[in-house]
C-alpha cells in the first residue's frame, strides 16, 4: 500500500512558485508496494520514465525530471541512500502542472534483504560487476565504486521495471557503463536504446555543473569551483584547433595551477586528474593523439576531477558527434 505525501520540503532551496497546486503523490517504501502501482500501469498500458536519485535534488535532477515527463505518460522518482528516512515531504517544482507520479523510497533492508557491510571484502550474495569498464577515469579514484552501482541500479531498474530511463552526463562514465550493463545482460526495462543521457545542468552565471556536493562549498571555494570546467573548455578549445591531446591537457592544468596560486591560502585547490578517454572502452587517448573530423569516430570524453578543500567535484565534456552518447 502506498503512503501519499505532501511535497514541500526535500528541495527546500527550490522556489515553489511554478507549482499551481500542492500535489499529493503515491509514496512506496516495499517493493511488493510499488509492484501493484506497476502492475496498474501495464495494464493501462502507460509508459513509466524513471530517474533514480540518492536525495538532495537540485536542478540538475529535475532536468532529468522533465525529460522524463516529456518523453512517457508516467514518471517514477526513487530516492535511495543508506540512512534515509522512509517518509519525507518534499517538493519538485517542474515549471508545469504535471508532477511526478510516484516515489519509490525503499529502506535498506529493503533493497538488501540478505543484508550489506561496506567493507567489499565481508559482503556475501549476489552483485554485479561490469567488468573491464570501471577502472578507469573514476575508477581509478574509486577502486569498487561502479560495482556498487551496477549492482544497486540494477535492483532498482527490477523493482521500478522502466520503460524509459534517465541519467545526467556530469557522471558519464556510470551512465555509459549502467547503459553497457543494460546490453549485457540484456534487460528489457530498459532496453540499452531507452537508457537516455541528458546534458549536464549548469549554473547559467559561471557553468559550474549543478550538483549536491556544491552545497559543501564554502563562499571562497565557490567562487573557485568553476575552475575545473573552465580547465576543460581550454583543453576543448585547444583540441579543436588541431593540438595533440599532451598540449590540450598542459593548457588545462597550467589554467588550474594559476587559479589555485590565487585562491591560496584562503581555498586549497588540488587537481585530481583531466583526461581523455574513448567513449567505448573508457581507455586513455594515446599522447599524440588529434581531433578527428569523421562523424562515424567513438566521441571523446575530456574529463576531469579536483577537489576544493575537502570537496571533490567532477566534470566533463564530449568531444566529436555527442548525438552518440545522448541516445
Amino acid at each position: 500500500m502506498a503512503s501519499f505525501l505532501s511535497i514541500s520540503r526535500l528541495i527546500p532551496s527550490f522556489s515553489l512558485r511554478a507549482m499551481s497546486t500542492t500535489s499529493s503523490i503515491p509514496c512506496f517504501n516495499t517493493v511488493a508496494g510499488y509492484r501493484e502501482w506497476r502492475r496498474k500501469a501495464r495494464d493501462d498500458k502507460k509508459s513509466v520514465g524513471f530517474v533514480a536519485t540518492m536525495g538532495a535534488l537540485h536542478d540538475g535532477h529535475l532536468s532529468l525530471v522533465r525529460r522524463s515527463l516529456e518523453q512517457n505518460d508516467l514518471t517514477v522518482l526513487s530516492i535511495f541512500r543508506s540512512g534515509l528516512a522512509s517518509q519525507q515531504s518534499f517538493a519538485l517544482p517542474d515549471g508545469s502542472v504535471r508532477t511526478v507520479s510516484a516515489v519509490f523510497v525503499p529502506t535498506v533492508t529493503e533493497m538488501y534483504p540478505s543484508g550489506i557491510s561496506q567493507d567489499v571484502s565481508h559482503q556475501k550474495g549476489t552483485f554485479i560487476e561490469v567488468k573491464g569498464y570501471g577502472e578507469q577515469m573514476e575508477g581509478k579514484s574509486r577502486p569498487t565504486f561502479f560495482r556498487g552501482v551496477a549492482t544497486v541500479v540494477t535492483k532498482l531498474f527490477n523493482a521500478i521495471e522502466p520503460t524509459q530511463t534517465y541519467f545526467g552526463q556530469k557522471d558519464i562514465q556510470q551512465a555509459l557503463l549502467l547503459r553497457r550493463m543494460c546490453r549485457d545482460l540484456l534487460m528489457s526495462h530498459p532496453t540499452p536504446e531507452n537508457l537516455h543521457i541528458v546534458p549536464t545542468a549548469r549554473d547559467s552565471s559561471d557553468g559550474l555543473a549543478l550538483s549536491s556536493r556544491n552545497t559543501y562549498l564554502s563562499a571562497e571555494g565557490r567562487t573557485v569551483a568553476p575552475t575545473l570546467y573552465s580547465a576543460l573548455r581550454a583543453a576543448k578549445a585547444a583540441w579543436d584547433a588541431g593540438s595533440t591531446k599532451q598540449e590540450c591537457l598542459q593548457q588545462a592544468i597550467d589554467l588550474v595551477h594559476e587559479k589555485a596560486a590565487q585562491a591560496a591560502p584562503r581555498v586549497d585547490v588540488k587537481l585530481d586528474y583531466i583526461q581523455f578517454n574513448d567513449s567505448d572502452t573508457f581507455e586513455e587517448l594515446e599522447d599524440g593523439t588529434r581531433a578527428l573530423k569523421d562523424e562515424d569516430a567513438s566521441p571523446v570524453i575530456l574529463s576531469g576531477a579536483m577537489w576544493v578543500d575537502k570537496t571533490r567535484l567532477i566534470d566533463n565534456i564530449i568531444l566529436g558527434n555527442d548525438n552518440k552518447i545522448w541516445g
